[in-house]
């Protein structure tokens, strides 16, 4: 049976080793390291089967600027599920999950740089077709956004600003 959880201090070593196994570099763990460190991890769930910690999403805020205004939304961070789990339903489970939390806490919008055969199934849309673009450049596909409040971009348009952990793990 999947659990699905709010991190733990104890986890931290497991959640560095599935992001560093399923994205087989090192970056997306060191991103997630310095926004912890920084108290910038809005949202860090797990995914736990049988006492192991086989998956980990996270969220942060970030900053949606325009020409004299701004508003808040939230970055689906990273999403990692160990190999030899992923392909089971664990990703969509901690996606929708986690998803479930930002509306509990609030949020209204949420965007990603992912997959675009994975995320629109959530109802995640190309980001630029609502009027948000990316800071940094990012294939036009990849750059998501979902409204958790349907008519939350109402009106709005800008450009979404990260923490400066994400410019370096990029």
């Amino acid at each position: 049976m999947l659990t699905i959880r709010l991190e733990t201090p104890e986890d931290v070593e497991y959640i560095r080793y599935v992001n560093e196994q399923a994205f087989g570099r090192e970056n997306e763990a060191k991103l997630i390291e310095e926004l912890r460190n920084r108290g910038a991890l809005t949202i860090s769930l797990v995914a736990v089967q049988n006492d192991e910690i086989v998956g980990h999403i996270s969220f942060s805020l970030v900053v949606i600027e325009s020409e004299g205004s701004s508003f808040e939304a939230i970055s689906l961070a990273t999403m990692s599920v160990l190999p030899t789990y992923q392909r089971k339903g664990i990703g969509s489970q901690m996606v929708r999950a986690g998803l479930e939390e930002c509306r509990r806490l609030g949020y209204e919008i949420v965007v990603v740089v992912g997959h675009p055969d994975y995320y629109p199934r959530f109802g995640f849309v190309v980001a630029g077709h609502k009027g948000i673009d990316c800071e940094f450049k990012v294939p036009e596909e990849a750059w998501m956004i979902l409204e958790l409040r349907e008519g939350a971009l109402a009106g709005r348009r800008g450009v979404v600003k990260f923490q400066p952990e994400f410019h370096e793990a990029m």
